[in-house]
């Protein structure tokens, strides 16, 4: 019998996925919250756990996956609290002080960070020992997940802002990033495109290069993943991801850029069982939010 139930949290910038689940995954409640302010949405998310522990038991542990910078060392005074986030008013907001009344264990991670664990336990990931997952959408980054657990050093990884080659002839836009300009989330990000282009890239086939371009930014950062971390398979998801013939070009450039150095079984001729789409869509986040969630229940 379960001992509890799960509260997971998979918070992004522009809303909040929320869900109470058995402790083998069947989720038992499930809404979605607009994230407005710390003041407007941590009440919103607070209640909805209340009337679910209300309507069907105690809830034993939280799991967090949600957008950052946030600090995600158990070992900080500060855990679960973000830093330098540019979403106006989240800047110190901490969510062990919105969920301190459920008397619960929780565990804190990045957006990236919780997709990859959900992929690495039940989608595109499954079988793999490390996973490294890419979000390109509104913001780009990625989780590293070795082992079920989620890879990180001081802080979690940034690979959004990497700093890519950039031919401002071939590409004149100077980068959007109001940190580093043209990082590849200043290049590649859905705002970045539509800064750039006045459209989304699925909008753009009739824009000669504009997918070869946004794929070499995102063939740079696989690239670099590969000589980093040497994982057994990147995802790549997000919406900017879904635009048509953008992975395959990436597959392309990604094998160009590695120039036949890196030789394993795993990176398959033309890439293609490698880059891959993740295997639960946009049900990614929530998974692993629901997995941090039972990692929060079994810490000591």
């Amino acid at each position: 019998m379960d001992s509890g139930l799960i509260g997971a949290i998979e918070a992004g910038g522009t809303k909040f996925i929320l869900a109470l689940a058995r402790q083998d995954g069947e989720i038992v409640a499930r809404t979605r919250v607009p994230t407005q302010t710390p003041a407007e949405t941590f009440p919103a998310m607070a209640a909805f756990f209340g009337q679910g522990r209300q309507d069907y038991g105690p809830i034993a542990g939280f799991g967090v996956a949600s957008f950052g910078p946030i600090d995600i060392d158990p070992a900080s005074p500060a855990y679960g609290t973000f830093t330098t986030t540019p979403k106006p008013g989240w800047s110190g907001a901490r969510f062990h002080d919105a969920l301190g009344r459920f008397d619960a264990p929780i565990v804190v991670d990045t957006d990236v960070n919780g997709a990859a664990l959900g992929e690495w336990a039940q989608g595109a990931g499954q079988g793999c020992t490390t996973l490294a997952y890419t979000t390109v959408g509104t913001g780009i980054g990625t989780g590293v997940v070795r082992d079920g657990r989620s890879l990180m050093g001081f802080s979690h990884y940034e690979s959004g802002h990497i700093i890519p080659p950039h031919d401002s002839a071939a590409d004149p836009f100077a980068g959007s990033c109001p940190y580093h300009g043209g990082c590849l989330e200043g290049l590649a990000s859905g705002p970045a495109i539509e800064r750039r282009w006045g459209r989304s890239l699925d909008q753009l086939a009739d824009e000669p290069g504009a997918v070869e371009l946004i794929a070499g930014y995102v063939a740079h950062l696989a690239a670099t993943l590969v000589l980093l971390h040497m994982p057994d398979r990147l995802i790549f998801g997000g919406g900017v991801m879904k635009a048509p013939g953008l992975i395959e070009e990436v597959r392309r450039q990604t094998a160009a850029k590695l120039a036949g150095y890196v030789k394993h079984p795993r990176l398959d001729e033309g890439l293609e069982r490698y880059i891959v789409h993740p295997g639960l869509g946009d049900d990614a986040g929530i998974t692993g939010a629901i997995a941090l969630g039972r990692q929060a229940i079994a810490s000591p």
